[in-house]
């Protein structure tokens, strides 16, 4: 073999070796750090958005019937609410979120136990339950972006945190 192929090692000093080190650390220290903030925000949105999908998606009929809106004022809607099952009972007010329903409209909505608070079921009302959870994706696609410079992943989930977005704003 001879001598230009071959490739030499060159020692480093101690303190150079140090310092890269140290850069590695922080990287990697970084890294984790961002990857954690972006796993709190989707655990946040998923947290935020399931304590109201849950009474969209999963109460038995039972629960559920149709609320007409007589009145709407800040972020509720109120209205009498007739259950569709006959083991529920008539309640004279309820309210849903306002962008669930326009005055004078019939919504199938669920009361959630105890309260008079109602959730709108169906397409529309999973899809509005959702919302929270396709912030989270935003916002969540900017640190992946940002943070972990995985640029296509952030894209993915920024669009769909966007469509999301858009379906309940068009099934509302």
């Amino acid at each position: 073999m001879s001598r230009s192929t071959r490739t030499r090692s060159v020692r480093r000093s101690r303190t150079r070796r140090v310092g890269e080190s140290a850069f590695g650390v922080l990287l990697v220290a970084r890294t984790g750090l961002m990857g954690l903030l972006a796993l709190l925000l989707l655990v946040a949105g998923v947290w935020t958005s399931w304590q109201t999908a849950q009474y969209a998606m999963l109460v038995k009929a039972r629960g559920r019937g149709v609320m007409t809106v007589s009145a709407c004022a800040g972020e509720r809607c109120t209205g009498p609410y007739v259950p569709s099952a006959g083991g529920g009972r008539r309640l004279a007010k309820v309210s849903v979120a306002e962008g669930a329903a326009d005055k004078g409209a019939r919504v199938e909505v669920t009361v959630k136990p105890g309260t008079t608070q109602a959730v709108r079921t169906g397409a529309a009302g999973i899809l509005h339950a959702w919302v929270p959870f396709a912030g989270s994706l935003l916002l969540a696609a900017l640190v992946v972006a940002g943070g972990l410079r995985l640029r296509r992943t952030a894209w993915v989930m920024g669009l769909l945190g966007a469509v999301l977005l858009g379906a309940a704003f068009a099934a509302l």
